[in-house]
């Protein structure tokens, strides 16, 4: 499946920076990034302006403590200026959505243990549980008039569901036994929910018209196969009859109702995947899509937003930062003067006009900002101030280009106060994905080795989102060709110019970046060492194992045919392990179904075989991005002492 997934816990998540002024400190105060101060950053997501536009929900995700990182709902008041935490529970609330009037304030918590529909009034009070059962709620908007809130949520368990559970009667058939997540509607009135769909097919997305009288909903009624079978319906409310719109190619996401009601968007793909890149509109009463993107802008949209007079925001990846472009109510793109202080990672926009947005770079943290789109952003909250008393090291951007004449962008970070006259020992980071991209903010990883005198190298290489649809599909049926020699070619621009000594090279990354790392080890022995988390040494077992390998597929097709087949085979590191002769180190999550851990055992094993340096770390419970404080920081050291070890 697409391994760039937007967690902090990720390397690659928490990226580098375009903006190279370093945050302003106190003469003699700055201190060196640890990996233990580098785990207290909070994040800041899902940015939800009031109808009135006088006050912005957000959600503030904290530094991981013990086994979690808490997630609360915070406010901004702009006529006070203050910002405060709005939800203090001991365990977390997400989703923070405005009642149609604004006096009240719905999200979803698990604070009794199942994730439930809470609302609570806007200036004060205790939250109240407004659905209820033994199962979650994935999701949730109000109805236009606020009396509804439709939801998605599978049937509850039943009392024999829940004793078969206690008594560890729990075999349960794979896809048969599965409990899909269904369209419910509540009314607020009477707290009454009734399902509108059927519980064999799984909801997905769903958005309101702006008539109030049904839904939009991304379905799809077999949940059980391997291949993009969703496809958009509107549902009719109340009596849940539902009317096929549109079966869209490939995968999309970020369903949304246009303010005038006359159009559904949502972010699909140009032809059929990789991943969804441009912004598609579909007129409601017809069958044709209007593709607003491709041509004038052919850039990842990230997300989007209606305004009130129809027209519509977007966030769109471009190389190293994200930038928002505006498209009239026809469809004509105007270009906003994007704010040069920060990197926008989310936004929203108020009935004004107004954006609000999360930003920061690679030497200042996260933080909320207003922008009224005329004059400069202001910075309006102080979340991550405990920041500025570290030397964070900024990156220089730089073209380079590939074996076939192929343009590469690539940022490098250089040890502070380093001597240009002395070459470096370099690492070389590569991004989850492929279809990620070294962005512009904190970069965890880069900035600690940074601070021990190594140069870091963030190559985006061809499959990279950020550089348009072409380049994306660059690497398709090709992983460890084109885009491997893109890594080695920067690498050689850097010992040719001088700045990295090739006697001391590293690789490492996380995900796609962790196959990279191992497919380097198999193809030369110019890295001294290297470190491979959430990996893929496998492709075969990989498709065979991993959760929805239709993104597999997109690339490589089938492994059950034979030209299918050798094309796995051909980019699978497994193929050539006899080859390796680096020292690796193999850092995995028992719990990642998005790369399994088996995958990560094979490259060990096969590794073993050869009496090749390595070693596997398995964290327990962990999914495919780290979350606990404990292995957070042990990663971090391991990575660090491998590196010390074998490269300088």
């Amino acid at each position: 499946m697409n391994r760039f997934l937007l967690s902090s816990g990720l390397l690659g998540i928490l990226t580098l920076a375009a903006t190279i002024v370093a945050q302003e400190k106190p003469a003699g105060t700055a201190k060196l990034l640890t990996p233990e101060t580098s785990l207290n950053l909070r994040s800041i997501s899902d940015l939800q302006f009031s109808p009135d536009g006088a006050r912005v929900a957000f959600i503030v995700t904290e530094p991981p403590k013990g086994e979690r990182r808490a997630r609360h709902i915070w406010l901004y008041d702009k006529k006070s200026g203050a910002v405060r935490q709005f939800t203090f529970s001991a365990k977390d609330e997400t989703s923070p959505r405005w009642s149609p009037d604004g006096k009240q304030l719905a999200f979803l918590s698990n604070r009794d243990d199942q994730q439930q529909i809470y609302v609570m009034r806007a200036d004060s009070g205790e939250a109240a549980a407004v659905t209820k059962g033994k199962r979650s709620v994935r999701t949730f908007a109000w109805s236009p008039d606020g009396k509804q809130i439709a939801y998605l949520a599978p049937d509850a368990k039943s009392d024999t569901e829940e004793k078969k559970d206690k008594d560890k009667d729990d075999a349960r058939a794979v896809d048969k036994d599965d409990k899909q997540p269904r369209l419910w509607l509540l009314t607020l009135a009477t707290s009454e929910s009734k399902a509108l769909t059927d519980s064999k097919w799984e909801i997905s997305e769903l958005a309101w018209l702006t008539t109030g009288d049904g839904l939009v909903v991304s379905a799809t009624d077999h949940p059980e196969s391997d291949q993009e079978t969703h496809r958009i319906f509107s549902i009719s409310v109340p009596d849940g009859s539902r009317r096929l719109m549109l079966a869209p190619h490939g995968p999309f996401r970020e369903l949304q109702v246009a303010s005038a009601g006359a159009a559904v968007s949502y972010v699909g793909c140009r032809v059929d995947g990789p991943s969804p890149h441009d912004l598609m509109l579909l007129d409601i009463g017809k069958q044709a899509t209007r593709n607003l993107t491709g041509a004038s802008l052919d850039r990842a949209i990230l997300e989007h937003r209606w305004t009130k007079d129809g027209s519509v925001l977007a966030l769109y990846a471009d190389r190293f930062r994200n930038k928002l472009v505006g498209f009239s109510p026809e469809g004509m793109s105007r270009n906003l003067a994007n704010p040069p202080v920060t990197n926008v990672n989310a936004f929203a926009v108020s009935e004004a006009g107004e954006v609000v947005f999360a930003g920061q770079s690679a030497t200042t943290p996260p933080e909320l900002w207003l922008w009224d789109q005329k004059n400069s952003p202001q910075q309006v909250s102080h979340l991550n101030d405990s920041w500025k008393q570290f030397t964070l090291n900024a990156p220089e951007f730089y073209n380079y280009q590939s074996f076939d004449g192929l343009e590469i962008q690539a940022a490098l970070l250089k040890p502070a106060g380093a001597d240009p006259k002395n070459k470096l020992p370099l690492i070389v980071l590569i991004h989850g994905g492929p279809t990620g991209n070294w962005q512009d903010s904190i970069e965890v990883w880069g900035q600690l080795l940074a601070a021990r005198g190594y140069a870091v190298f963030y190559p985006n290489i061809r499959g990279s989102v950020g550089y348009g649809q072409k380049f994306m599909e660059m690497n398709r049926g090709d992983w460890g060709g084109g885009d491997f020699k893109d890594v080695m070619w920067g690498v050689k621009d850097l010992i040719d110019r001088g700045i990295a000594d090739p006697s001391k090279l590293g690789i490492g990354g996380w995900s796609y970046g962790g196959y990279m790392a191992e497919w380097a080890v198999t193809q030369t022995n110019d890295f001294k060492a290297a470190v491979s988390g959430a990996g893929l040494s496998n492709l075969i077992s990989e498709y065979g194992s991993e959760e929805h390998p239709s993104y597999d597929e997109w690339f490589y097709g089938v492994p059950y045919e034979s030209d299918s087949l050798v094309r796995y085979l051909n980019s699978s590191p497994f193929t050539q392990f006899r080859n390796a002769k680096t020292p690796t180190l193999i850092l995995q999550g028992d719990a990642d179904t998005t790369d399994p851990p088996g995958q990560s055992q094979e490259l060990y094993r096969g590794l073993k075989h050869y009496g090749v340096e390595s070693q596997l770390v398995m964290y327990p419970r962990e999914p495919h991005a780290l979350r606990e404080e404990k292995h957070l920081l042990d990663r971090l050291n391991r990575m660090l002492a491998w590196y010390e070890k074998y490269v300088k």
